[in-house]
């Protein structure tokens, strides 16, 4: 199964920011007992690279990557901890072209013509829409599609529970990244058992979408 596939999968992407690396191996188990086998650690914090490996070691086949990422220097950092995508919050070149270099997957972020024209003349499939709901939501990535035919989008940012269903709607939407079932409160707070709960209604609520 490629990456895109599996991402399609999934319909969400929990967006991750762990403060305490103590914190990623119950975290990473309340994601797959709630059926939802995935995350997106940022790297926001100082414990992100080990909150990584520690995933990593312990559920192999947890799909675990690296978001907020904005140099080269982390991406290696990233990859060397275990990440199996890195995503970042704009389009820099530097970091695309050094992924594509060395087979890593990779979704930069991009709200414009001219960046996601950049991502398509690499050869990329998939891109983010970071911040989704700044930048129109739904109908600026209904409009970004005309023209990039065949390109997805996966738009954080903004996205809930509640506006899931218009964003899983639109054709052009691979999966969306998200963090309503992963906030940092609940992980402070050691609340796994809630965030296994929402897990499941996330999961729940992506089978009613696309059946």
């Amino acid at each position: 199964m490629s990456i895109q596939e599996k991402i399609a999968g999934f319909g969400v992407v929990p967006v991750v920011v762990l403060e305490n690396a103590d914190d990623a191996l119950p975290l990473a188990q309340a994601l797959i007992n709630g059926g939802l086998p995935c995350a997106e650690v940022t790297f926001r914090t100082a414990a992100a690279e080990e909150s990584i490996r520690r995933i990593a070691q312990a559920y192999p086949d947890m799909f675990v990557g690296a978001g907020t990422v904005l140099s080269v220097e982390q991406v290696d950092k990233a990859v060397a901890a275990g990440a199996k995508f890195i995503v970042s919050p704009g389009f820099d070149p530097e970091v695309v072209d050094y992924c594509l270099s060395k087979d890593i997957p990779v979704f930069p972020g991009c709200v414009t013509p001219s960046e996601i024209t950049q991502a398509v003349k690499r050869g990329l499939k998939v891109v983010k829409f970071f911040p989704a709901g700044n930048f129109g939501g739904v109908s600026t990535i209904k409009a970004l599609a005309g023209p990039f035919v065949g390109l997805k989008v996966m738009p954080t940012g903004g996205v809930n529970a509640k506006n899931l269903p218009e964003y899983l709607g639109c054709k052009a939407v691979i999966a969306c990244g998200g963090s309503w079932m992963v906030k940092g409160d609940l992980i402070k707070a050691g609340e796994f058992d809630k965030i296994e709960e929402m897990t499941k209604e996330a999961v729940a609520l992506v089978k009613e979408i696309r059946g």
